[in-house]
């Protein structure tokens, strides 16, 4: 039998073109090749595995999947994955991992603001610096609960604002402001939001990661970065030629100021919130 969350989807106002919005977000998500940068975060899947205690035979959904990570993570703790993302070209990707290491995994293209699934179908609901990028957040939350069981958990992994990623994110913004009216996903790396958004079904529990990003130089990463993740390369393709100077100049300054390296290459730890909810049976 369906079980039903008391959760409420909020009223977004209708001056917010969310459907433009998620449009443009698909596309910048499946331009370059985000799978490029987010193979090196494998490790954030495999402890979101332990942080929800996953257990074989569990029923999993890993939402805004993108390549795999969390997917990859579960199925290799024998529990039953079904990946979604609305990028397809990312799902292929995470096919391919999975088809590489013989894991048995269900892909399916999905939007995470209306999952394809009835309610209460999965034990597991999991999402490594995905869910946190819609646009409707507290309809997101609501799609969340809504399929997970009673007395099943919400496993998310969200940078922070204050982290290196997020300070990416306010860089950027600097030069390509955000839609306006749409939240900033960086609160999905705050407790406070994530109890207004889950509401009184479920308990938040939160704690704070960092994610140590490696690459050769910080050259090497502006050119990972502007050349596969798509919001940097949309960010850059968006703006005019000095634009494009001052968005450089400006993230090599941030680089430079969170390299914790001194022997030429990247070390760039960033915050991360790894967050457990658990829905009240």
């Amino acid at each position: 039998m369906n079980v039903q969350t008391p959760v409420t989807a909020t009223i977004v106002p209708a001056t917010i073109d969310l459907a433009t919005i998620k449009g443009r977000q698909q596309v910048a998500w499946g331009s370059g090749d985000y799978a490029v940068v987010g193979t090196t975060l494998q490790i954030v899947g495999e402890n979101l595995c332990e942080a929800v205690d996953l257990r074989s035979g569990q029923r999993v959904l890993d939402v805004a999947a993108g390549n795999g990570n969390a997917t990859l993570a579960a199925a290799r703790r024998f529990a039953d994955v079904v990946s979604t993302d609305y990028v397809g070209t990312l799902l292929e990707r995470g096919r391919e991992r999975a088809a590489a290491e013989h894991l048995a995994v269900t892909f399916q293209e999905a939007d995470a603001e209306a999952l394809p699934f009835p309610d209460a179908s999965f034990d597991t609901v999991l999402s490594t610096f995905g869910v946190m990028f819609t646009p409707n957040q507290e309809q997101a939350a609501h799609e969340l609960l809504r399929v997970c069981r009673p007395g099943g958990k919400i496993g998310l992994a969200n940078w922070t604002p204050e982290s290196f990623i997020g300070q990416v994110f306010k860089t950027i913004g600097k030069y390509v402001p955000p839609a306006p009216g749409v939240k900033s996903p960086a609160l999905w790396g705050t407790k406070a939001h994530l109890e207004a958004l889950f509401g009184p079904t479920a308990t938040v529990d939160a704690q704070s990661r960092h994610f140590v990003m490696r690459y050769r130089s910080p050259s090497h990463w502006m050119e990972i970065f502007r050349g596969y993740y798509g919001p940097v390369l949309k960010a850059f393709a968006a703006i005019d030629a000095e634009a494009r100077e001052g968005l450089e100049k400006d993230l090599r300054a941030l680089l430079d100021k969170v390299n914790v390296a001194k022997d030429g290459t990247l070390v760039a730890p960033s915050e991360y919130l790894e967050v457990v909810i658990t829905k009240k049976a």
